[in-house]
């Protein structure tokens, strides 16, 4: 059982570590230090459900159906291609870099942005369902294995939201917010990408 609970932590947090939509958005949340614990909440216990999800088996369902897969593939690119624009625009614009520049959001506008990413996203369900699910399906204790991916996410996101105040004193000059909102795009805009021409 340790085994399969090992395999799945350190499966799920190799995938959770990249730079996605998710991370970016939990990242820029910890930064201006705005409604970080229900954004952290959210993120892992929306991974928590798609993993589980995977482990149950959906992931079959999903990839029985070639229209709806092309369906979220389109959805997710266009919606990371918004979320990369904005990301340039507030790049581009000076007066829109610190993070106190900015007013702050409501948590139901928060969350339902937090919402988006994850659920709107291909790589999410890519990531999760398919391959951690896939994964689990080959361990003799596959809900230990979620189990422990589920745990995965949710030190990951922890760690992200509550670490990203450590750079704040890096970030409090414009111009890095400037490179980070940049980075945030390009990333954003290649995952779209990568999701078009695959």
């Amino acid at each position: 059982m340790l085994t399969s609970a090992v395999a799945g932590f350190s499966i799920a947090i190799a995938l959770i570590v990249a730079i996605g939509a998710q991370n970016a958005f939990v990242l820029r949340q910890g930064l201006r230090r705005e409604h970080v614990v229900p954004v952290v909440l959210a993120c892992a216990a929306s991974d928590a459900l798609l993993i589980m999800a995977g482990v149950a088996g959906f992931g079959s369902l999903v990839t029985d159906r070639p229209g709806l897969l092309v369906a979220i593939r389109w959805c997710g690119a266009a919606f990371l291609l918004c979320y990369a624009g904005l990301a340039a625009r507030r790049a581009l614009r000076p007066g829109a870099l610190l993070p106190t520049d900015r007013p702050p959001t409501t948590l139901g506008a928060t969350l339902l942005a937090c919402a988006a990413l994850t659920y709107l996203n291909p790589h999410v369900y890519l990531d999760t369902v398919l391959l951690l699910g896939g994964v689990a399906q080959q361990h003799p204790h596959r809900w230990v294995f979620g189990a422990g991916a589920t745990l995965a996410s949710a030190v990951w996101f922890t760690a992200l939201g509550v670490g990203a105040r450590r750079l704040a004193p890096l970030l409090a000059r414009a111009v890095a917010w400037r490179v980070l909102d940049a980075i945030i795009a390009v990333v954003m805009a290649g995952l779209a990408v990568a999701l078009l021409v695959a």
